[in-house]
């Protein structure tokens, strides 16, 4: 399986998540292309090589026209990401990502979710450095986040709220959950743009894993100074290189008196959560009544807000919960060029035999409406097209 853990032995901030996974291999024009989708304007991006004392990094820069961007509400900011049509695992990623940024606003502020305006988190800088995030992970096929304890600094930060203890209430708020270290450092360690991206991401907290490591990538913060390198480093690679197992926990709950929308709905909440799937199995309960399993499968450390969403979307009592180990293939994306444009290709391989190959039914859907066909029909060609060049290789 590929993961990227996150090494954060100098703090971290949106910008240097975004640089270290561009210097670990994420293409940035591929990025650009992506981020077109949100139909943002007013802004540029870029990524430099640059040296923080003494090594080299990435720095990841968003420059803004000039121009009043405005602030931004949850709702705005989801629907954005909903309608840019994202590789559906970078969107997903993105929207848990601001959805929990909300929460932690409207529990600092002891507001409601929907009146969380975003101010700095909202502006168009933190937008693209969220977005660019999941879409550079989705590009290097990362499927696992890891993490080192996080460090969050010391002394005071300046902010639109007026002078704050570090780490800023926003932050505080992210890390309940996470693992965390003491850091010297005077100011802010770690931002809360950065906060929400790894603690919203990460599996798990603590020294390198075990892997066959890929590539290593470095991104820089704007500072340089101080004794530590001003650096984010990211190792991207196979936590277990024959990529065929993994462990998740399986819950479960019978519903006898939930009704259909109901249930779909919370399927949809499961999956946005996280969970690598979800789903509802028709059974007959006591006094012969007609009723539903509801199960979903999630990892060790998201079992805890998995069973909340259970708990509060349903009418259940209680939930069972199952340890399971799970065969799998690896999977990467390749992509191909058909006579109704590029299409994405799932791919699952075995060692170093694949297996089975699946077009991305979303780039098969658009294709298909852009050129008036069956989707049926891109998707059988995009299937020919890497079938051939298989064949060819």
């Amino acid at each position: 399986m590929k993961v990227a853990y996150f090494d954060c032995f100098a703090g971290a901030a949106g910008d240097m998540i975004v640089g270290a996974l561009v210097d670990a291999g994420a293409d940035i024009d591929a990025l650009r292309a992506e981020l077109s989708r949100l139909g943002l304007g007013g802004y540029g991006i870029s990524a430099e090589r640059v040296r923080r004392g003494g090594l080299g990094g990435v720095k990841f820069s968003v420059t803004l026209e000039a121009g009043d961007h405005g602030h931004r509400r949850l709702g705005d900011i989801l629907a954005m990401i909903e309608a840019a049509r994202l590789a559906p695992r970078a969107g997903d990623r993105a929207k848990r990502i601001f959805s929990r940024l909300a929460d932690a606003e409207a529990r600092v502020h002891h507001i409601g979710v929907e009146e969380v305006h975003f101010h700095e988190i909202g502006a168009i800088d933190s937008i693209v450095d969220v977005v660019s995030a999941c879409v550079a992970i989705e590009l290097l096929g990362v499927e696992r986040v890891l993490c080192s304890p996080i460090p969050a600094g010391s002394g005071l930060v300046e902010c639109l709220h007026g002078v704050l203890p570090v780490p800023s209430p926003a932050t505080a708020q992210l890390l309940v959950g996470a693992k965390t270290r003491r850091s010297d450092a005077a100011g802010e360690a770690t931002t809360p743009t950065a906060a929400a991206v790894l603690t919203t991401l990460a599996e798990s907290y603590g020294p390198v894993p075990p892997m066959e490591v890929a590539s290593v990538g470095y991104g820089a913060g704007t500072r340089d100074e101080g004794a530590v390198p001003n650096l984010l480093r990211v190792f991207v690679g196979e936590e277990d290189p024959s990529g065929t197992a993994d462990s998740l926990v399986e819950l479960s709950a019978n519903l006898d008196d939930c009704t259909g929308e109901i249930i779909g709905e919370t399927i949809q909440k499961l999956l946005a959560a996280g969970c690598a799937d979800a789903w509802a199995s028709p059974i007959v309960m006591k006094k012969s009544r007609p009723a539903w399993v509801l199960s979903a499968l999630c990892g060790e450390g998201d079992v805890a807000g998995i069973e909340r969403i259970i708990f509060t979307e349903t009418t259940t009592f209680g939930i069972r919960r199952r340890p399971c180990a799970r065969s799998k293939l690896r999977r990467h994306y390749e992509t191909v060029e058909t006579p109704y444009g590029p299409i994405r290709v799932k791919v699952g391989s075995r060692g170093e035999e694949t297996i089975t190959a699946s077009p991305e039914f979303a780039d098969c859907r658009e294709a298909a409406q852009a050129h008036h066909v069956s989707v049926k029909e891109v998707f059988e060609s995009a299937q020919a097209t890497f079938r051939r060049g298989k064949e060819e290789a």
